[in-house]
């Protein structure tokens, strides 16, 4: 008998655990994110971050800290530890050494430390009072030119004592700027600081010259996100000296790179065309100054410098592509850039050993989460080193595949959709139609179980269905696929958005009464527009949404921003922004609509959310609005992201009459 009630007690627990195993917002957080990749000179070792979930008590953060692997397997350790995360690992040259970044030390800010591959402490390198942004290695693995803020004065901090610290916008802005430290000098026991550049613009990207000598740099004329447009490139000598200018065009020019024979100096520029949707072009120019020279341009023409080969016939580059992320050769000689990477998933955190021969990165897809691999260089043959996730659930996935339709005016659109955990094709279900941010971000293949606003894999345990469209504006598809929604935000894309939904309609996986929608960001805009609309959504959630085009262009950090898509200014185009705005077509709305909202958004202000919800509420609509304290546009805090997404979870099942545990719809 008692062998009979242990044996019914041992099948009870199992199906317990058969039953509760699944996909929710709080299992998806524990995930841990693997975020960089820094390769050794031989390419013998690779430094990577891991970034684990801390929440327990009073915590809610993420902490950051350096592996490092060996690139044929075999040694895989931790190399970094304690309370203070541990960033932006860098091998020196001679392969002696790690440099990275921590605020473990002085200030509580991050700087730089320094472990010797051999073994021993992690040492402190720099001490400064406004912390380390930045920094690289110079080519002699002796110095590090890094950045830092321009600390205050000591008026200014006797004014913030006595309560007269007064803000006057647009004024006394703090620069960031060049500084070398010596590892070969010490001043009482602290290794000596030079600082490189001066002056009222602020650093934005450095590097080295392969003989040590200078230091090119991009810059602009403030520290603000609206800036970014007056960037140029400068050249300096190391050991500080004149600053020459060698880049002063129109627009965006950045992120500067010397050719390991030092004859070039890369960057990105939009070439004086100044895009807020984003248009980068790699250009090249004599070190000894002359006339730039573009490089063919790539399929998005938006993409980013990566490095350069160790030949210097080639610049390596990052861009989407559709729904992945790839990296490319662009050959200096003007020919056209060479897919390094297949387009099968996410090629991220990408380096280069300086020899020449391999190459490191991080690679997921839907349903493999991001690890360490490496290959050779002269075939792409990746070797998968780490396995950062092994204790986390392997709980059955909703699938996920690409699928393409037309919009209204017949132009293609791609998106993903996941299917529902245990999905079954005789069955109709509820829709999630999320929408990307940007509006020139883009949907990829990125793992679906790890923890976000958007738990795509606990949306899919619920028994939804979850599309993500890459509408018109999102990169990853060309320039005039980028460009197609200016002056048309909430209409072209709408149609692209409602098309993809009618898509899954008649495929007959979806039912039409349950559909649901949410974004943040633009994706936000778009939620608050749709339900403007049509009513055929039962449920929506705007996160971090602008839903008035007028108060956010004046409002935000990024004024600029709007005048860009819609070609003029606000009091230039009062209809226009009225008529592409929420707020103004507010009346009327019946869809229950959730606010989500960081409290310290400078991106997009928590005004924005405030005033739909107040509208929405007046009305009578079914609305709750959440605000989410120390919270800025992305949020950061893991409490707080799982919480977003059982939030989310339950006011769609809340307005669609479904049990919590519901797992499909007739």
């Amino acid at each position: 008998m008692k062998l009979k009630i242990k044996a019914i007690f041992v099948l009870v627990l199992f199906i317990s655990s058969v039953v509760f195993a699944q996909w929710t917002p709080d299992v998806m957080i524990k995930f841990k994110r693997v975020e960089q990749t820094a390769i050794s000179p031989d390419g013998n070792l690779i430094a990577y971050t891991v970034s684990v979930p801390i929440m327990e008590g009073e915590k809610s953060e993420y902490l950051r800290h350096i592996w490092v692997v060996s690139s044929d397997g075999k040694m895989n350790y931790q190399f970094t530890f304690g309370e203070k995360s541990c960033t932006a690992p860098a091998f020196s040259p001679d392969g002696k050494y790690l440099a990275f970044l921590s605020a473990r030390g002085s200030y509580g800010k991050n700087q730089i430390w320094l472990l010797r591959l051999t073994g021993g402490e992690a040492e402190q390198i720099t001490k400064v009072k406004t912390g380390v942004i930045s920094f690289k290695w110079s080519p002699d693995s002796r110095k590090i030119a890094f950045t830092s803020i321009d600390p205050e004065t000591e008026e200014e901090m006797r004014a913030k004592k006595e309560k007269l610290d007064m803000i006057v916008v647009d004024k006394n802005f703090k620069y960031a700027h060049i500084y070398v430290v010596s590892l070969d000098e010490k001043e009482k026991g602290e290794y000596k600081v030079k600082r490189i550049t001066k002056g009222d613009f602020h650093v934005t990207s450095f590097d080295w010259s392969p003989d040590g000598k200078y230091i090119v740099f991009s810059h602009q004329v403030n520290p603000t996100a609206d800036a970014w447009t007056t960037s140029d490139i400068s050249i300096v000598p190391s050991d500080s000296g004149e600053v020459k200018p060698l880049i002063k065009w129109n627009g965006s020019d950045s992120n500067p790179r010397f050719s390991p024979d030092g004859k070039w100096i890369a960057f990105e520029s939009d070439g004086g065309m100044i895009k807020w949707a984003g248009l980068r072009y790699v250009y090249i120019i004599p070190s000894s100054g002359g006339e730039a020279k573009r490089l063919a341009p790539t399929y998005d023409e938006n993409c980013m410098i990566i490095d350069w080969s160790a030949d210097s016939k080639a610049v390596y580059v990052s861009e989407a592509y559709r729904t992945t992320w790839r990296v490319y050769a662009l050959p200096i000689d003007g020919g056209k850039p060479r897919a390094l990477t297949p387009d099968n998933g996410n090629y991220t955190g990408v380096s280069f050993s300086k020899n020449g021969k391999a190459m490191a990165f991080i690679y997921q897809n839907s349903e493999t989460p991001p690890d360490v691999y490496v290959t050779n260089l002269k075939k792409f043959e990746p070797k998968k080193l780490t396995d950062v996730n092994s204790d986390f659930p392997k709980y059955p996935l909703g699938k996920t595949e690409v699928i393409t339709w037309r919009s209204k005016d017949g132009l293609e659109i791609e998106g993903l959709v996941t299917y529902p955990v245990n999905f079954e094709r005789e069955r109709k279900y509820p829709l999630v139609l999320l929408v990307h941010g940007g509006p020139a971000g883009v949907f990829t293949q990125s793992y679906t179980a790890a923890g976000a606003v958007y738990p795509i894999q606990a949306f899919a345990q619920e028994g939804y269905v979850v599309l993500r469209p890459n509408p018109r504006g999102s990169r990853g598809y060309g320039k005039d696929f980028r460009f197609a929604n200016y002056e048309d935000w909430g209409f072209g894309d709408y149609e692209d958005l409602m098309s993809g939904v009618d898509k899954l309609i008649e495929m007959g996986i979806v039912h039409p009464e349950s559909l649901c929608v949410a974004g943040w960001s633009y994706g936000g805009y778009m939620t608050s527009f749709i339900v403007t609309k049509t009513k055929r959504f039962k449920a929506a959630s705007v996160g971090a949404g602008v839903t008035n085009l007028i108060s956010f262009t004046g409002t935000a950090d990024i004024p600029s921003f709007l005048p860009d898509y819609f070609r003029g200014e606000f009091w230039d185009k009062v209809d226009v922004y009225m008529r592409h705005s929420a707020i103004f077509n507010v009346k009327g709305v019946t869809t229950p609509t959730q606010i989500i909202h960081g409290e310290t958004d400078v991106r997009v202000p928590v005004s924005q959310g405030k005033e739909f919800y107040n509208a929405l509420k007046r009305q009578g609509c079914p609305t709750e609005m959440i605000i989410y304290p120390r919270t800025p546009h992305g949020v950061q805090e893991p409490k707080f992201i799982a919480d977003i997404g059982k939030r989310i979870i339950a006011w769609f099942n809340k307005n669609l009459g479904r049990d919590l545990k519901l797992t499909g719809e007739k």
